[in-house]
C-alpha cells in the first residue's frame, strides 16, 4: 500500500492506495509545530479505527508547502512505518516542461495539481485550487507548465476584513440565497462569494483567451465544490486530485 499526504497551510490530507484504489483518506489541520510522534500516533490511530494494517505501506509520498514540517514527516515515516519519505520537488520529471521563471519557487502542490489534471484530464488543461491561497495553472498542449495565478483564499479574505476592522464579524464562507444582504452577515457572505466569483470567473476566461481554446477546467481544494456551483466555465471537481497525483508521480 502507499500513503500518500498533501500538507497544505490550514489543513493535511492523508490518503491510503491500494494499487489504483484510494481506499480511505484522511485531513488534519496543519500545525507546523506538530511532533512526528503526534503524526505518527494520530496515523496509526487513523488506520485501526478503518481496520487496515498499517503494516501494509510500503512507501510513503509527499507534497508538502510547510517546511517546518518535513523532518517531523520524515521521522514518523522511519519510525512509525519503516519507510523513506519521498518528497515531490521541482527537480521530479514530471513529463511537464517548467515554463517557469524560478522553478525552485514553485509550490509543490501547484505542480502535482497541474500534473494530475494533465494525467487524468488531459492536455491542455487549467487547474484551480481552493485552499488557503486560490491558485490557477495551466498546462498547454505540448504539456508544458506555463504558470498561473495565486491569489487569496476566500477565508483569507473573510479573516482580513475581521482583523482590520472594529466592528466587521468574522463570517462562514457559504453561497448566499441572494446577492443583496439583509444583515452585516449576509452582506459579507455575498460581498467575499460573489466577488471571489467574479475573479476566478475573469481569470478564467482571460488564461481561455490566451490559450487560444478552452480546455477541460479542473477544481480541487476544500472550497472546490462551494465555488464551482456557481461557475460555468468549471466542468470537473475533483477533490482527491492531490493525492491521486501523487499515486500517479510515484508510480512513474
Amino acid at each position: 500500500m502507499l500513503l500518500t499526504i498533501d500538507a497544505g497551510n490550514t489543513n493535511t490530507t492523508f490518503g491510503v492506495f491500494d494499487g489504483e484504489n484510494l481506499i480511505k483518506k484522511w485531513r488534519l489541520s496543519t500545525v507546523p509545530e506538530r511532533t512526528s510522534d503526534e503524526i505518527g500516533v494520530l496515523l496509526r490511530q487513523f488506520f485501526s479505527l478503518a481496520d487496515i494494517d498499517f503494516q501494509q505501506v510500503s512507501a510513503i509520498i509527499i507534497s508538502s508547502v510547510v517546511p517546518q514540517l518535513n523532518s517531523a514527516f520524515q521521522k514518523m515515516s522511519a519510525d512509525y512505518f519503516r519507510c523513506e519519505a519521498i518528497f515531490v520537488d521541482y527537480t521530479f520529471d514530471l513529463g511537464m516542461k517548467i515554463l517557469y521563471e524560478s522553478p525552485q519557487n514553485i509550490g509543490t502542490d501547484r505542480l502535482v495539481a497541474a500534473f494530475a489534471a494533465a494525467e487524468k484530464y488531459g492536455k491542455p488543461c487549467i487547474v484551480c485550487d481552493f485552499g488557503t491561497a486560490t491558485t490557477i495553472d495551466a498546462v498547454n498542449k505540448r504539456s508544458e507548465y506555463l504558470g498561473g495565478i495565486i491569489a487569496p483564499g476566500p477565508n483569507v479574505l473573510a479573516d482580513a476584513l475581521f482583523q482590520n476592522t472594529s466592528k466587521l464579524p468574522k463570517v462562514e464562507i457559504k453561497k448566499p440565497e441572494k446577492i443583496i444582504g439583509n444583515s452585516t452577515v449576509t452582506s459579507i457572505q455575498s460581498g467575499i462569494y460573489h466577488g471571489y466569483i467574479g475573479l476566478v470567473d475573469g481569470i478564467l476566461q482571460e488564461m481561455i483567451n490566451e490559450l487560444g481554446e478552452k480546455p477541460p477546467i479542473i477544481a480541487t481544494g476544500g472550497l472546490a465544490s462551494l465555488i464551482a456551483e456557481s461557475l460555468e466555465l468549471i466542468e470537473i471537481v475533483d477533490e482527491t486530485l492531490m493525492l491521486e497525483g501523487l499515486r500517479l508521480i510515484y508510480k512513474n
